[in-house]
């Protein structure tokens, strides 16, 4: 067979070049038997659930220390579904009314919660289809004895799969996995969420037949064109390596913007920082310059466990936080929990439309309990250096005064207790059109305010971001969100107060020079593209045009 190539949509940009590595799942029909001791099929039933819970709890282990406490979240689902009395109840009624095998109660079962997600409207719900699938693919394989297996992998390789499950991700050796190339995904799914982290090229929606493609064979990953070509001649792999060698280059001249200023060339500054799940991602902060700590999403100390982190806990990760940026600002964002973040430990009521639910600071003034224990540490860290503190999802003034009194309230009270505090410089997200619309009056309450545009562009343009049937529809470079942003910075510096942008727009080199233009004062980024947007300010020259 020649050359054949298949275009696809990226999730990931980047080159590579290698040979393949099919990953197929031809998983055999789990048969039907006829059993005659129920209560014995029902015992090894929550057998086989009792050593899945510890396959789950090593691959979370694994995957928090590799990919962090975000991709390891997502076995800390796979346990909630598996543990769930309703989805084990259903299992174990089959056994027992139709007396057959527990392998076939659990294919039964999964088969239909997957299709009862399949027909959600909610892409975040569709998600959790896949991960049925992988469950009781999980059960089935510890109950039958076999199964499939991923192939060990000792050399890089490109990944080519139907789909890729999350353990697959966790269990291969991240250093020999050059691209992914999936037939199914969507840019919110796992395998996509996983490769970005990894930052290596992958594509999703690839229309190729897995039985016309061998291992072994070498394949060239344009995650630029959204394209992936199989068998390619030698030309296109000269093509092809000469594009890799490129690639690192541009990396190490990057790498002369290290200690400069994040300046155009006629003067116009702006403040160039990191966005960051946990302590451990401030080294690679470090790594690549940032100026400061733009978000800090606090939340990720709450996902992914079944209680709530104690007060000594966040102050210990805040205070090290702040202590290890040795006086540039660390921005912590309070807990913004809800929608496609999920904390067991809140026990949040299932909703029809979660994003338009209980999340964010609506949590917070409900809950001011576990509210005033974050507040509490984020007091507390803040004497140890340039600590500051913003609050998500506000769409009104009340909100604002409402968060005020808390923070005066615990402040009081440490102070009664005679505990050390700071006062830290208090900001918010805009992230709703109600925030953007009275941000003059918001602009009086606080001292920054950041632009969250990944909600404020789905609240803005009434779609669910999380819904991959919506991606055609999703405009980020909307007129509306830009004419937002520049509203949003003209009423903050109306007031003297000053503007960040921390969402996926601030990483869109399309956009840095017109964010110059309307004033933006800092861009907070994922680490690896601080040096990039550095490289494109030092190379504009805005003069004195207007917008």
């Amino acid at each position: 067979m020649g050359m054949f190539c298949f275009a696809g949509k990226s999730v990931n940009e980047g080159i590579a070049l290698g040979p393949v590595l099919v990953l197929k799942k031809d998983r055999a029909e789990v048969r039907r038997r006829t059993i005659k001791d129920a209560e014995a099929e029902v015992l090894k039933f929550k057998r086989a659930v009792k050593e899945g819970m510890e396959e789950l709890r090593f691959l979370y282990d694994k995957a928090r220390k590799e990919i962090g406490q975000d991709g390891a979240s997502i076995f800390e689902g796979h346990g909630m579904i598996m543990e769930d009395v309703e989805f084990q109840g259903r299992i174990c009624d089959i056994i027992r009314r139709e007396m057959v095998n527990a392998a076939y109660a659990v294919a039964m079962t999964g088969d239909v919660y997957a299709e009862v997600f399949a027909r959600m409207e909610d892409g975040y719900m569709r998600t959790r289809g896949e991960d049925v699938k992988d469950i009781a693919g999980r059960l089935i394989r510890i109950l039958e004895g076999s199964g499939e297996n991923v192939s060990s992998i000792n050399e890089p390789v490109i990944l080519v799969a139907d789909n890729i499950s999350p353990e697959e991700t966790v269990r291969m050796e991240k250093e020999n996995i050059l691209a992914f190339v999936t037939v199914q995904g969507s840019t919110n799914s796992h395998t996509a969420i996983l490769a970005r982290m990894m930052n290596i090229p992958a594509l999703i929606g690839v229309p190729m037949k897995l039985e016309e493609i061998n291992t072994g064979m070498k394949a060239v990953v344009d995650g630029f064109e959204g394209r992936v070509i199989f068998d390619p001649t030698e030309e296109l792999c000269v093509q092809a390596q000469k594009r890799m060698d490129q690639e690192r280059k541009s990396f190490l001249l990057l790498d002369r913007m290290k200690g400069k200023e994040s300046v155009t060339g006629d003067g116009r500054r702006i403040r160039l920082c990191a966005n960051i799940r946990n302590v451990n991602d401030i080294k690679e902060a470090l790594r690549n310059d940032a100026e400061g700590i733009g978000l800090f999403r606090s939340e990720f100390l709450y996902l992914g466990r079944d209680d709530f982190p104690m007060e000594e806990e966040q102050f210990a990760a805040y205070w090290e936080a702040a202590r290890s940026m040795a006086g540039k600002e660390v921005i912590v964002r309070t807990m913004d929990i809800g929608a496609d973040k999920q904390a067991s430990c809140f026990c949040l009521e299932k909703e029809e439309n979660p994003a338009l639910g209980m999340r964010g600071i609506r949590i917070c003034l409900k809950r001011p309990d576990i509210f005033k224990t974050q507040l509490r540490a984020l007091l507390r860290a803040s004497q140890s250096g340039n600590l500051a503190v913003m609050y998500p999802m506000i769409t009104s003034v009340e909100e604002v005064l409402q968060i005020k009194k808390m923070v005066r309230d615990v402040s009081q009270e440490l102070d009664r207790e005679g505990i050390a505090h700071g006062n830290p410089k208090q900001g918010i997200m805009i992230e709703t059109p109600a925030a953007v619309m009275i941000s003059d009056e918001l602009a009086e309450l606080v001292d920054f305010f950041s632009i969250g545009t990944n909600d404020l562009t789905q609240y803005t343009l009434a779609l669910d971001r999380q819904n991959e049937k919506l991606e055609d529809f999703y405009v980020p470079h909307h007129k509306a969100i830009l004419k937002m942003i520049h509203m949003v910075v003209a009423n903050a510096h109306r007031h003297g107060k000053w503007v960040g942008i921390c969402g996926e727009l601030a990483a869109d080199l399309e956009l840095t020079e017109e964010f110059i233009r309307m004033g933006v004062d800092e861009l907070s980024v994922v680490p690896s593209m601080i040096l990039k947007i550095r490289k494109k300010v030092r190379e504009l020259d805005i003069c004195s045009c207007e917008i």
